[in-house]
């Protein structure tokens, strides 16, 4: 019953962070970005050029919420496989809220907040989509578009959501030009792009920093089992020798993430006041209780590694 109500809670909240993350993107794409007829990336970029295209040409521009809930869908179709049914499913939410928020806002918004000042909007839609998007990352959302992609990419190698973003999206605002021929809309888009993604990887890579502690204390038994029990970290401890005392001492290694550094502290601090403790950061760690390796290894030369069967 507590790990079914554990669970409840758990994908509750996620679930309010990926509306707020919605939100917060659909809120800086219509009031400030849709506003300056600026073309950014991702299916919300691609939905811009449909609505400019069928006004020009019909008169009447097709709602961005309309075509990006329209491909968001295709593109689930083809990624299903890939990124498995329980981030679909969570983008599918995501892809009606968002298309949901930006069909109510956008009319809701006769033009740009800031008066005569483009650039001020760009940046500050930017940062809020930025913001948003790594929200919902975070709490194992998608906003649909070029997240699906990115998701998919980082699926089986190490490349960051954002970088893979800044890549897919390119293509998508330089060819605004083609319809909107301003460049200055283009360059405005790209730097939405830049501050985008910067700020969805800032967001994402919070909870993923890593510290390493070396700790030497008198104590390092107790600390050590601590640690293992209130931290829910694993120790490696090391013979060393002090070259001033001449002493052997005993050096436990710790790596957490960086938003635990301050329970390891806590509990150093509970046991030993005068132990002596360097903290380093570290820009990877992966393995057990860390991230994952994605790596694509060679079958055959795998194979090769192997002894063979003859060998012994």
């Amino acid at each position: 019953m507590n790990l079914s109500a554990q669970k409840i809670w758990l994908s509750s909240r996620d679930y309010f962070f990926i509306t707020f993350g919605i939100f917060l993107y659909a809120l800086g794409f219509s009031a400030f970005i849709f506003q300056e007829k600026v073309v950014i990336g991702g299916l919300a970029g691609l939905g811009t050029i449909i609505f400019f295209i069928t006004e020009k040409f019909l008169g009447y521009g097709v709602p961005v919420a309309i075509s990006q809930l329209v491909m968001n869908l295709i593109l689930l179709a083809f990624a299903y496989k890939i990124v498995g049914r329980q981030f679909v499913m969570r983008t599918i939410f995501g892809a009606i809220l968002i298309s949901l928020f930006i069909g109510i806002l956008t009319p809701l918004f006769n033009g740009p907040i800031v008066d005569g000042q483009p650039f001020m909007n760009v940046i500050i839609g930017a940062l809020m989509c930025g913001v948003g998007i790594g929200i919902t990352f975070t709490h194992n959302g998608s906003t649909g578009g070029t997240d699906i992609v990115a998701a998919m990419v980082s699926k089986s190698t190490n490349i960051s959501v954002g970088r893979t973003m800044l890549y897919t999206d390119m293509c998508i605002i330089s060819s605004s030009y083609l319809i909107l021929h301003h460049i200055d809309t283009v360059v405005y888009g790209f730097v939405v792009l830049v501050i985008v993604s910067i700020m969805a990887d800032m967001i994402i890579n919070t909870n993923r920093q890593a510290v390493q502690f070396t700790i030497f204390s008198t104590h390092w038994e107790d600390i050590a089992n601590a640690i293992n029990n209130e931290a829910n970290r694993g120790c490696t401890v090391i013979d060393g020798m002090g070259w001033y005392s001449k002493q052997q001492v005993k050096v436990l290694i710790v790596m957490c993430r960086k938003i635990e550094a301050v329970t390891i502290y806590r509990i150093i601090k509970s046991i030993d006041e005068n132990a002596f403790i360097t903290q380093a950061n570290v820009n990877g760690v992966y393995g057990k209780g860390f991230d994952a390796l994605k790596l694509k290894i060679d079958s055959k030369k795998q194979h090769n590694s192997l002894p063979h069967k003859d060998e012994k």
